[in-house]
């Protein structure tokens, strides 16, 4: 007669059948935002058919609108629930915005899915568990609450960092989410970003009959375009500086008295960022000086920033994903190579938490109108489905082994700690 497998082990096994058992309302649920593919701000579609999703699933706490018109939050507690702190608060995040003109190129219909399907997965491990401690006396903290937020605007925005101002994060311990990518990594490196908008205010005039009587804002544009390419010799390796001219002027025989430009400014950390947006600005306005125009410089409300790293959260999301068959990259070029970014990272400096990113079956690049088709294909659900089930094992490591969860806790104070010394 076999021996019966350990308390953590049956839990993670009620995990894994609990995920799919689901599998065919949550592959439901990822093609619905899949095929309606919604822009920043604007999911309420895809925010209506998840909190319709954890509605129906029964024992879920729904709050729609939650803090924002597209967000929502749905709430589940162990150990009797109530109005009194839970112990311990777990939190998986979801995304679901598209991208304009090639819709879900991103994969964000299946990070929906990866967040619900954990949650689902995790309740019934602690439901188990509840019972467990009932008989054994042994078992996670006897309040837990497992919730999940629905987070719009990553592609643009940042809704994040909206719901970090708004207070949106607040009480969580931890918190899970996964990226769609090309392979299985634990962490690919994210950079801190801001976008910018310069407008170049000058005066019109006949190009032609009296052009000195203009005040040519396409000469200001050309001229902050050429002075960014000149600063790249001087920029760091890893920054990044790219951007278009969005309005260029009228008519050829019209100086232009209206121009802008938007760019994106790129640098692996808040404090390389800082140093970097200066001496864009800087650019932004000699421009400006040369050419006799006013110049309007317009950041963005949100500054996307790095993502902090937790060692102990990687390696139990690395045993979990192991165990369930994923093959980590070892590609140190992949590793290393600094490119883009996530409103995930802002979330890092106010709590602990993992974004891993995971294969889905196919080699396709995000942003592409080939990943757009890979993220709705059937051939994704194993892979989305496996990737959650590592994230609701992870949590249940925190929560049956609390040592772990103070581990994780005091990496993310030693990191933050870390950053705002680069800061000064």
């Amino acid at each position: 007669m076999s021996e019966r497998p350990e308390p953590l082990l049956e839990l993670k096994q009620q995990v894994s059948c609990s995920i799919d058992g689901a599998a065919d309302r949550l592959h439901r649920l990822s093609r619905d935002i899949w095929s309606r593919p919604e822009l920043a701000y604007r999911e309420t579609e895809a925010h209506e058919r998840l909190a319709a999703f954890f509605s129906e699933e029964g024992g879920w706490t729904v709050e729609r609108r939650f803090k924002l018109d597209t967000a929502f939050r749905a709430r589940w507690r162990s150990g009797g629930g109530g109005e009194r702190r839970a112990a311990v608060t777990v939190g998986f995040l979801c995304e679901y915005d598209a991208l304009p003109g090639i819709g879900h190129a991103c994969g964000h219909n299946l990070i929906a899915e990866v967040g619900a399907a954990a949650a689902v997965g995790l309740r019934a491990a602690l439901e188990d568990a509840a019972r467990r401690r009932e008989q054994e006396g042994s078992g996670p903290p006897d309040t837990v609450e497992v919730t999940v937020l629905g987070t719009p605007a990553e592609e643009e925005g940042g809704g994040k960092i909206d719901l970090l101002k708004e207070g949106a994060f607040e009480g969580l311990d931890v918190v899970f989410m996964a990226h769609p990518s090309q392979e299985d990594a634990l962490f690919l490196p994210c950079v801190a970003v801001h976008d910018v908008i310069i407008k170049y205010h000058g005066k019109a005039s006949h190009a032609s009959a009296y052009p000195w009587e203009g005040v040519n804002a396409l000469d200001a544009a050309v001229l902050c375009y050429s002075s960014l390419s000149a600063l790249r010799q001087q920029m760091k390796p890893d920054w990044r500086v790219h951007g278009i001219i969005k309005h260029g002027g009228e008519k050829p025989n019209i100086i232009p008295a209206f121009t802008q430009l938007e760019y994106y400014l790129r640098a692996p950390c808040r404090a390389e960022l800082s140093v970097l947006k200066e001496k864009a600005e800087g650019c932004f306005r000699a421009a400006a000086v040369a050419t006799g125009c006013t110049v309007e410089i317009e950041f963005a409300k949100n500054e996307y920033a790095n993502m902090l790293r937790f060692g102990t959260l990687e390696e139990l999301y690395r045993r979990n994903g192991e165990c369930l068959g994923m093959e980590f990259t070892t590609d140190e070029d992949l590793l290393k190579n600094q490119s883009g970014s996530t409103d995930f990272g802002n979330v890092t400096f106010e709590l602990p938490g993992i974004h891993p990113f995971f294969y889905i079956g196919s080699k396709a690049l995000n942003h592409t109108e080939e990943y757009t088709a890979a993220a709705g294909d059937d051939a994704a659900q194993f892979f989305t489905l496996r990737t959650a089930k590592a994230l609701a094992m992870t949590a249940l490591d925190l929560l049956l082994r609390p040592e772990l969860l103070q581990k994780v806790k005091q990496e993310f104070s030693q990191a933050k700690v870390a950053e705002e010394e680069r800061l000064r």
